[in-house]
């Protein structure tokens, strides 16, 4: 800096945090002649973030406990008028939870009526019946993973 005694430009400042807060930045830095300022936010703390999550061995756990729930499913998966899976996701039987089911064993459903819902990147995509018949057995459980073309349900 010069041997003149500078001026802080407290306006400039209120701009620049302003402008800090309002772009969501993280840090923005200012260089002019013999002039240099650098704000800066606090970043986010990430472990609030990992501390919401379940430990690994649980989720493993739970998915393992899961697929062996669904070897018994398997047998209708060759059945001619089972649904399957078009995405890999979670499967849901009921459009929220504590909801009736959208069909049970033995309700008879028309084409194109819903039947499940199949949630992929927080979309939840409902699966319509692609035939009318009765439902014969419900292969998945609520809130079970499911891969692409897994049997779902068995239309008969």
């Amino acid at each position: 800096m010069s041997d003149k005694k500078s001026k802080v430009d407290y306006e400039l400042l209120r701009e620049l945090a302003a402008l800090v807060k309002e772009a969501e930045l993280g840090e923005i830095e200012l260089e002019m002649e013999d002039f240099r300022i650098r704000m800066a936010r606090p970043s986010p703390v990430v472990t609030q973030v990992a501390a919401t999550l379940p430990p690994a061995p649980v989720a493993i756990a739970a998915m393992e406990t899961a697929a062996a729930e669904s070897k018994p499913a398997e047998d209708g998966g060759s059945h001619p008028g089972a649904v399957r899976s078009p995405m890999v996701g979670t499967a849901y039987l009921s459009p929220e939870p504590g909801a009736d089911p959208f069909v049970r064993v033995g309700d008879a459903v028309r084409e194109g009526q819903a039947i499940m819902i199949v949630e992929a990147m927080k979309t939840m995509n409902q699966i319509p019946a692609p035939r009318a018949g009765t439902v014969v057995d419900i292969l998945v459980e609520d809130g079970q993973p499911v891969e692409y073309g897994e049997a779902l349900i068995v239309i008969a």
